[in-house]
């Protein structure tokens, strides 16, 4: 059931994310927010293609277990530009409050993403193996997860602060989206159950893009 069921899933969400990012890009003309909105999503999509599709293709064939080195660097490519994908959230939220005065703010968020990016070029995560070691990455994960706590804050407070429900949500779809994640740093490696709740994570994300999109829409009507 997982070879039919899980390649339909990722097939479904890659496609989406990607073809909603693309059309905020091209169609936002001008409007730098929605095409902020736009890179956003198609840095989703490509960025978990690296992993998804070989995923896809080892539960077509021969399994998980034995395409260990191509769904490693899907992960090590994955983990980048996720990073990437929260610092440009960070801008749109930036942009959708004019916020001028953040040069600390903006500091930290680099500083994070730097350190998050650089930790993931150690070769003790072991990306190439089965089972790498939890410990590499639980480290690797600590900035990034400080990177979704400061964003939660920001996007849910200033959503709240202005009434803005769009912004409300998206703070939940991100508290949403780590709190299926860390477990899976966790446990994953030691139950498979664990690993399904990167279903629900992804959800999450779609989540997101669909917040942006639904904007993008009533905005160009």
């Amino acid at each position: 059931m997982q070879a039919i069921m899980e390649p339909i899933f990722h097939v479904v969400y890659l496609t989406t994310v990607i073809t909603l990012g693309i059309k905020m890009l091209t169609k936002s003309k001008d409007n730098e927010y929605f095409k902020l909105f736009g890179a956003m999503s198609v840095i989703l999509g490509l960025g978990d293609s690296f992993h998804l599709i070989p995923r896809i293709y080892a539960l077509l064939t021969t399994g998980l277990e034995n395409h260990a080195p191509a769904l490693g660097f899907g992960k090590f490519v994955t983990s980048i530009t996720m990073t990437i994908f929260y610092l440009i959230l960070y801008k749109i939220w930036k942009k959708r409050f004019d916020i001028k005065d953040s040069k600390k703010l903006d500091l930290t968020m680099y500083v994070l993403a730097a350190v998050r990016i650089i930790l993931c070029f150690f070769p003790q995560n072991d990306w190439f193996v089965n089972n790498p070691p939890v410990s590499w990455g639980i480290y690797r994960n600590i900035p990034f997860a400080i990177m979704g706590i400061i964003m939660i804050y920001l996007l849910y407070s200033y959503g709240a602060k202005n009434k803005d429900r769009d912004y409300k949500n998206l703070g939940i779809a991100v508290t949403l989206s780590f709190g299926f994640y860390l477990p899976v740093v966790l446990w994953a490696s030691e139950n498979f159950f664990v690993g399904m709740l990167m279903i629900p994570k992804t959800l999450a994300y779609v989540w997101v893009v669909l917040i942006g999109y639904k904007e993008f829409k009533q905005a160009i009507k």
